[in-house]
């Protein structure tokens, strides 16, 4: 007799990353490498790594206070944000009870909750956005944890200010509302909030954020979450695993919010490729809503597969979703001419 895993782990599908090309604008990756400070602190935290990490991670979560205004009671940290959702469900869900999110949206959702073994309500989206009547409808007494991906993965869009005030209000106080703005450094609009800013005065709301967009340290995996309350984020504490944030990682950390004016002009830059891309693709007849973040949507449905062909035989590589659409990173502007130009636009 073999050994029995969980049939449903065995079922599961696995997150698929973005496979190789010779332009890879899959993974939403920030085409830059780190600043010259982010790599300096790299190689002096490198020279110590016979050593364990600092599992309290006290610099970074001093600068995290001190960037926004929050005690450190109220932050924990984890290997990116997907592990510290992984910790949150860990935290407040047991199989009988429930996590509603938005479809489509981040695919490592429905992967993470079938890992902890929460039932999983998905909401449709409805015009590529977070249809946030229908999730607050989709809410009993079972659910334990929202997610709200704001922007949204892999839609680019999202939700506003007064939608998503009025939604926070009419969530019961039983349920935490996890705000996850991993692209949240992109949003321009005055429209979009802050989660941190929408977040203060609600006990059940928080805030999942990463380093590895916008200040380009996806190779580190270091993510952090804020959380109004600082019980929950003790609990979420609770869970993560030791020595989870690499020393090296923390110390890039800490670098990359201290090089803010720096960061700030590539993400300027990236908005502004966004931007252009999304206005030449339009031209070039295909759907694409506003994105707030550092890739844009093409809403293809059936002809999905049959552009991410033509990507491919320029040698690009974008993210579709068959049936749905295709997610197409902002790179370089050289890589995002080579893609305008194999969709010709």
């Amino acid at each position: 007799m073999s050994v029995l895993a969980r049939k449903s782990i065995v079922e599961l599908a696995a997150y698929k990353p973005g496979a190789s090309a010779a332009i890879k604008l899959a993974s939403n990756e920030n085409p830059h490498p780190p600043l010259p400070s982010v790599v300096q602190a790299i190689a002096e935290a490198a020279a110590t790594v016979n050593r364990y990490p600092d599992n309290g991670a006290l610099a970074l979560t001093e600068a995290i206070c001190a960037k926004y205004d929050v005690a450190p009671e109220q932050v924990a940290l984890g290997c990116g944000s997907v592990t510290l959702l992984e910790q949150i469900l860990q935290a407040y869900c047991t199989p009988d009870e429930a996590v509603v999110v938005a479809w489509r949206s981040f695919e490592a959702y429905p992967i993470v909750a079938e890992v902890v073994g929460a039932h999983l309500a998905l909401v449709p989206l409805r015009e590529e956005t977070h249809d946030l009547d229908a999730m607050l409808a989709q809410i009993t007494d079972k659910t334990r944890v929202v997610i709200v991906c704001n922007p949204n993965n892999p839609t680019g869009t999202a939700v506003g200010r007064d939608e998503l005030t009025r939604f926070l209000d009419a969530v019961p106080p039983h349920v935490l509302v996890v705000l996850d703005e991993a692209y949240g450094e992109y949003i321009t609009s005055p429209e979009i909030p802050d989660g941190l800013e929408i977040m203060r005065g609600r006990p059940n709301v928080c805030v999942l954020r990463t380093f590895s967009k916008a200040y380009g340290l996806a190779g580190l995996r270091v993510g952090y979450f804020i959380a109004e309350d600082p019980e929950v984020a003790g609990v979420v504490r609770k869970t993560m695993m030791p020595f989870s944030v690499s020393s090296i990682a923390q110390a890039a950390a800490v670098a990359s919010l201290q090089a803010a004016d720096e960061l700030q002009v590539r993400v300027s830059e990236a908005v502004a490729e966004r931007d252009r891309v999304t206005a030449r693709l339009r031209e070039g007849g295909y759907a694409v809503p506003d994105s707030h973040a550092n890739f844009v949507w093409i809403s293809a449905r059936e002809a999905t597969d049959e552009i991410a062909g033509r990507l491919m035989d320029a040698g690009i590589m974008g993210r579709p979703f068959a049936g749905n659409g295709i997610r197409i990173t902002i790179g370089t502007p050289s890589e995002n001419d080579a893609m305008l130009e194999a969709l010709g636009c």
